[in-house]
């Protein structure tokens, strides 16, 4: 016989800024009420915020084949407490993920690490190599169901195969997630093409190349008819392209990370490899640009390129050093404080893009639904107020390469709700949940 599950939130704020109790019943919203009965497991939440759980788009959980960097256990955890309950795990691991056996492997892993869904990006072309398309069809028909498709680390810099790719994933809905990077001109580059650059001696990675390859697959994409998602946008020229894009009606969707939005190329200063990620940290104009394309919904989502590395990896002079840093466990806190508390974005913009969009971009069901009755429970409950400073050391995920080590954010993930069961309390695991 079985047995009916309760959690009831006491006294949360809604996302429309209404105080009310929230009752989770088996899994789903079951009641909202400013009147409920204390019933079963009972979490004070005056003055928190709940929230649709976020979902990232963009996450390198690096297993199977680089364990010792982060497992999609590990990041499953380095996940719930930034709140999200949805990832979508990139495909460059070793084997890539570029055939129905390895992102059902993924998928199968998220599912016995039970923490958060975990949806595997399929490779866009065999082994990352940009010659020859991957199994996408295969991968599409899996059990995993891959929608979205990538080959995030490289670019698909080959034009002809760009537009096959599209114009394959348009038969079921799929997306092709670019990372726009014109090889040519980024050859041995390290760091942004500037003033900075300039000074320590370091090779310029230019904006066009990034740009060049934005303007040409919108155009690949639109010819065909297909969907583009451009991953990590970072220059202001970038943000230009999807906006006349968009004004064009043209079927275009784009992200930033956390980190984009409020480092700068100045921190390249200190040599510190920390800093080290691609694309590279620009300029000031270009921080604020995407935060305004952000605001404005020329930049549909923020996405972390969570990319976690061994502490070898980042322990070497800058240009021996890998690119990529850290960024599930922070990026509520960045986004909070670089957008909302600065009054550039609502509480309501917020949700759209960290939960509800990412969620339509992916095709995830049950994910960045809007809090209502009969609607499943994946729920994070923050903490407006909260005064943070980040510690590595605390960190979930086995990635430690954070830059923020040090940094005082505002705002707080305090509670993480996957399918009604709590995996995250007072910042905290409360265990594995199973199916």
């Amino acid at each position: 016989m079985s047995t009916t599950h309760e959690i009831l939130l006491k006294s949360v704020t809604l996302p429309d800024g209404s105080t009310s109790d929230l009752l989770i019943r088996d899994g789903k919203i079951a009641e909202i009420s400013s009147t409920l009965p204390t019933a079963g497991e009972v979490i004070e939440c005056v003055g928190l915020r709940v929230l649709p759980g976020f979902v990232d788009l963009h996450t390198h959980l690096r297993e199977p084949g680089k364990e010792n960097a982060e497992t999609v256990l590990t990041g499953s955890q380095a996940a719930v407490r930034g709140g999200y309950t949805a990832l979508s795990a990139m495909a460059n691991t070793n084997p890539v993920a570029d055939t129905a056996g390895v992102v059902e492997q993924v998928w199968r892993l998220g599912i016995e690490a039970g923490l958060c869904e975990v949806f595997p990006i399929g490779a866009v072309s065999e082994g990352l190599e940009g010659v020859k398309l991957a199994e996408i069809g295969a991968m599409a028909n899996s059990a995993a169901k891959v929608r979205i498709f990538s080959d995030d680390g490289k670019c698909v810099s080959d034009a002809l195969l760009m537009r096959r790719a599209l114009e394959y994933v348009k038969s079921f809905d799929g997306v092709i997630a670019q990372h726009a990077q014109e090889p040519r001109l980024t050859e041995n580059a390290q760091m942004n093409e500037g003033p900075v650059a300039s000074e320590l001696g370091l090779a310029g990675w230019p904006a066009v190349a990034e740009e060049s390859i934005i303007a040409r697959d919108i155009l690949l994409a639109h010819s065909v008819g297909s969907r583009l998602h451009i991953c990590h946008l970072s220059t202001k020229g970038s943000v230009e392209i999807v906006r006349w894009a968009k004004s064009q009606g043209m079927a275009v969707t784009a992200e930033v990370t956390p980190h984009h939005l409020i480092l700068t190329d100045e921190a390249a200063r200190s040599y510190d490899p920390i800093y080290k990620v691609n694309p590279p940290l620009r300029t000031q104009a270009d921080v604020d640009a995407l935060r305004a394309g952000l605001a404005d919904g020329t930049i549909d989502i923020v996405a972390t390129d969570h990319a976690p590395h061994p502490g070898e990896d980042k322990d070497c002079e800058w240009a021996s050093a890998a690119l990529g840093m850290v960024g599930l466990e922070t990026a509520f806190s960045i986004v909070y404080t670089t957008m909302v508390e600065s009054g550039l974005m609502s509480w309501q913009r917020l949700i759209e893009v960290m939960s509800v969009k990412p969620a339509e971009i992916g095709g995830y069901a049950n994910q960045g639904q809007e809090i209502s009755i009969g609607s499943i429970a994946n729920l994070t409950i923050v903490d407006p107020k909260a005064e943070r400073v980040i510690d590595r050391n605390d960190l979930f995920s086995k990635g430690k390469n954070t830059p923020f080590h040090g940094s005082h954010l505002r705002g707080d993930v305090v509670h993480t709700i996957f399918r009604g069961k709590v995996v995250l309390r007072d910042q905290e695991m409360t265990g594995v949940v199973h199916e």
